[in-house]
């Protein structure tokens, strides 16, 4: 039966590269000179910690790192900026979550949207994916056009799209294109 995964990931090497690439862009430019800002990815934790000195340059931080991550190919609804902390003196930090997986409530309202379409298909939760499963590869193709579609506020890959009981592998990019 042919089925395929939603799953929210994210590529570790891609996103490090546009960090370095925001660091490299920060200590260049002319508003940042003499400034106290750091920035630190911390892979394990999946965490961005963020500190400088003033809100101006955290808003301009931030927008370096959306747009770096962006040409990096990092979708930027994966970061999830939260309140300023502020630090010891003038200082303000902001520690970023990066969000990999969908959290059960999300897959839930992606569960909700898929039976709305009224399709013959199947949707389970699965730790931090959604599997779904139907008897037509079209079907299978509207529902990720029709997710696509809806608004979701995490990035979403489909991938592992398997079809004859799952002993071989179609690439949607490549088959169907």
């Amino acid at each position: 039966m042919p089925s395929f995964d939603i799953v929210n990931e994210i590529d570790i090497q891609k996103l490090d590269n546009a960090i370095n690439v925001a660091k490299k862009e920060i200590v260049n430019r002319y508003d940042f000179h003499g400034s106290k800002t750091e920035i630190d990815l911390d892979k394990k934790e999946m965490q961005l910690k963020i500190v400088t000195e003033d809100q101006m340059r955290m808003d301009a931080i931030r927008d370096i790192i959306i747009s770096r991550s962006m040409k990096q190919g990092v979708d930027p609804k994966c970061f999830d900026f939260g309140k300023e902390q502020y630090a010891s003196g003038n200082m303000v930090r902001k520690d970023v979550k990066i969000k990999k997986g969908i959290d059960k409530e999300t897959a839930k309202t992606i569960v909700k949207y898929i039976k709305e379409t009224g399709m013959k298909v199947q949707a389970s939760i699965m730790d931090e994916q959604v599997r779904v499963t139907g008897k037509k590869i079209d079907d299978l193709q509207q529902v990720i056009a029709e997710v696509k579609n809806k608004p979701v506020e995490l990035p979403l890959q489909y991938v592992n799209f398997r079809s004859w009981g799952g002993w071989w592998k179609l690439n949607v990019e490549i088959f169907y294109s």
